[in-house]
């Protein structure tokens, strides 16, 4: 049985897809992962799966000291990485991107074993940038993030087929909602969004008069609520089964993680947007601002975030904007990004010279 070794990290939006690709995978081919103490091997290895621990430097966004530290630390992860892979063979390294996925990808590349990396979002990452050369495809969510690269194809997002599963009456009842009033669905990432949460608490009284609430906290958010779930309003830090959580809603307040607004276009969810804009490159306002030009989503920026009842009440009431989501093909890139592994896996694929490996660096 051939072997996949799997990387990606720093965030959940870098683990989760590549989790919805193992789960197809893991019949077929022998699964591991690599990344570091992060949220990937909490995810990870609830779901099964073979981890490999590399502690990888992350650059910190404005002046700090760890800054220079990152030489030093990068050399030692890389030899973590070359060790583990020189021990586990595996056959393909398929990275999702983020600062956790290099030390696995410079080792793969060295040790001539071919690399695929999927790149979520519209502008690519600084990790998918210094790594595309070693990959024998820079795979992508959008099509035009492909053409920046020699080796680009665009696949579309990999979307969870379990999202699709949910019943909406189920999915009322295992939440305690009123089946008669429309549902928010509010959630931030793994640890949570103080900007989104703090406006959601100051907005509930003019948004229950409207919605039932389903606030997903994350895990730094619960403890601040203003109150625990009870009739219309309902919070929990964490809810694993996402597919009822959506099949609740009826409208989306969120980041704007690619991934996530894959998700929502795909389950013709009406959302508002907040993109993460502080300590960040500016990728979610940019993959915000694609689909707001499409009238796909509704976006509030972080120093709007005082008139969310509007914005949400504006959303959830927007024919136009449920007109355009009805419209909207999505691709779904699982089926593309699985031909393409058993392209290289089984069909005898070779890797351009310039993509071999072997170099030192």
């Amino acid at each position: 049985m051939k072997r996949i070794l799997f990387t990606g990290g720093g965030s959940a939006g870098h683990v989760v897809p590549n989790l919805a690709l193992m789960r197809e995978l893991r019949y077929v081919y022998a699964l591991s992962y690599m990344g570091t103490e992060g949220i990937e091997k909490k995810l990870v290895t609830e779901a099964g799966y073979p981890f490999f621990t590399v502690e990888t430097p992350k650059l910190v966004r404005s002046l700090s000291a760890e800054n220079f530290r990152i030489p030093k630390k990068l050399r030692a992860a890389k030899r973590e990485a070359l060790a583990t892979l020189q021990k586990e063979k595996p056959d393909l390294v398929f990275s999702k991107g983020g600062y956790a996925s290099y030390p696995a990808v410079w080792a793969a590349h060295k040790l001539k074993i071919p690399v695929l990396t999927h790149e979520s979002d519209l502008s690519p990452g600084l990790c998918t940038r210094l790594i595309a050369k070693k990959c024998a495809f820079v795979l992508t969510s959008f099509p035009e993030t492909a053409k920046k690269f020699s080796n680009g194809r665009w696949v579309g997002s990999p979307i969870r087929k379990e999202l699709f599963g949910g019943d909406r009456g189920r999915a009322l009842h295992k939440f305690s909602l009123p089946e008669k009033t429309p549902v928010l669905l509010v959630f931030g990432g793994g640890s949570g969004s103080e900007a989104i949460n703090s406006a959601l608490y100051a907005a509930l009284p003019a948004l229950l008069e409207r919605f039932s609430v389903l606030h997903i906290t994350g895990s730094n958010g619960e403890k601040k609520s203003p109150q625990q779930s009870v009739g219309k309003y309902v919070c929990a830090p964490f809810i694993a089964d996402m597919g009822s959580a959506y099949a609740a809603a009826d409208v989306v307040l969120c980041r704007a993680g690619s991934n996530t607004v894959f998700e929502l276009l795909a389950l013709k969810k009406p959302a508002v947007l907040v993109p993460l804009e502080r300590s960040s490159r500016g990728d979610q306002l940019e993959n915000a601002r694609y689909f707001e030009a499409r009238g796909l989503v509704r976006v509030l920026r972080e120093g709007e975030i005082g008139n969310l009842a509007d914005a949400v009440r504006s959303a959830a009431e927007n024919p136009v904007l449920r007109q355009n989501l009805a419209g909207a093909d999505v691709a779904d890139g699982t089926g593309a990004i699985l031909r393409i592994i058993k392209e290289l896996l089984e069909d005898g694929f070779c890797l351009p010279e310039d993509q071999r490996g072997g170099a030192s660096e």
